[in-house]
């Protein structure tokens, strides 16, 4: 089943996401032993991006570090296939699936169960050392997973992604080209080193121009001083967490006043260009 282009999802022309990270679940260290808390988070935080004008929402188990390499246990699954859910019915948004640190089946699973429209795959091709190891991209499975499922769901890939060193000598245009016309995926995000570390406008630059079909999403260090020139250096959209956090803390819940300081930049640039 074919997907449609992402960005038609979203009502702006270059969307801002907004992240929420849940906090350890059922089975991780450091969870408190309350699932309802987990959920109530991450409702609240959805909330606050949505009254402050995201366009969308992405969803991620950002507290389970250390994380899975590849396949999470099915406990993981099921407490993030609810809690998508329980956004789904509250939260009038686009959202999509991150299942850290590679899991691109159960991201596609959860998001075509809830009708979630797209996911994010982190190592969707190619090769990456990480600190959970050596990762191999699946793109082989997860595109057809899609078309077993049917799921109208949007395949988002990283390339040359954050907390990680390719293997072998890629050059990051070379990466996007694979990425989009061998592992087909719908778009690509660009990131930093790590979470919340600003992404090279350089890097947003060269991939925009090897995949000018493709849209190019910035994955990280995006904030309201910086939200112009991603835009500017050719991105379709910016995916934003930690700069929309209360004093910029990854962890924190969601600050509304951040969330519409770097919705507002993010507007103003694409007026400007207009």
């Amino acid at each position: 089943m074919g997907s449609m282009p992402v960005l038609d999802r979203f009502d702006a022309d270059r969307p801002v996401l907004g992240m929420i990270h849940l906090p350890p679940l059922p089975g991780a260290p450091g969870f408190d032993g309350n699932r309802n808390a987990v959920r109530e988070r991450a409702l609240a935080d959805a909330h606050r991006l949505e009254t402050s004008g995201v366009d969308g929402i992405v969803l991620e188990n950002f507290g389970d570090a250390p994380f899975h390499p590849e396949s999470v246990p099915k406990h993981v699954v099921a407490e993030m296939t609810a809690t998508a859910a329980a956004l789904r019915r509250e939260v009038d948004l686009p959202m999509g699936i991150n299942v850290l640190r590679n899991d691109a089946e159960a991201a596609l699973s959860i998001a075509a169960a809830v009708d979630a429209d797209f996911v994010r795959v982190n190592v969707h091709v190619g090769t990456a050392a990480t600190d959970q190891g050596v990762l191999e991209g699946q793109a082989h499975e997860t595109i057809r997973l899609r078309e077993r499922l049917e799921a109208d769901v949007a395949v988002l890939a990283d390339v040359h992604v954050k907390h990680a060193t390719p293997v072998g000598e890629t050059a990051i245009e070379r990466a996007a080209e694979e990425t989009v016309e061998r592992g087909r995926a719908d778009g690509v995000l660009v990131s930093g080193t790590g979470t919340g570390a600003a992404t090279a406008l350089e890097d947003v630059r060269r991939v925009s121009s090897a995949v000018p079909d493709a849209p190019v999403l910035v994955g990280s260090g995006v904030t309201a001083e910086t939200a112009d020139d991603f835009l500017e250096a050719g991105a379709d959209a910016l995916v934003v967490g930690t700069a929309l956090k209360e004093d910029g803390e990854t962890t924190n819940p969601v600050d509304s006043s951040r969330v519409d300081a770097v919705v507002t930049a993010a507007r103003n640039a694409y007026s400007s260009d207009t």
